[in-house]
């Protein structure tokens, strides 16, 4: 079988078509790699919610410990009994 030689545009064709898969697989990596970024940001933020909500849970305790079941006004500072 004798070997034949590509046209140069159709080189050309086959190059650019080969370099759009590599640009593809790296935008497709660049992707992968700031989902995982995101994923381990939002397990962060979990964290940092349950200790909030844990934080909140230990004074909530103490002042109905203190004064009893109510409401507190942030904007007054009063305990407003229930």
């Amino acid at each position: 079988m004798d070997s034949k030689k590509l046209t140069i545009e159709e080189l050309s064709k086959i190059r650019e078509l080969k370099q759009q898969f590599d640009d593809l697989t790296g935008v497709v990596g660049n992707t992968e790699i700031q989902i995982m970024d995101l994923q381990l940001k939002k397990e962060q933020l979990k964290i940092t919610l349950h200790q909030l909500q844990q934080q909140e849970k230990v004074i909530t305790q103490e002042l109905e410990e203190k004064y009893g079941n109510g409401t507190i006004s942030l904007e007054s500072g009063e305990f407003l009994p229930k």
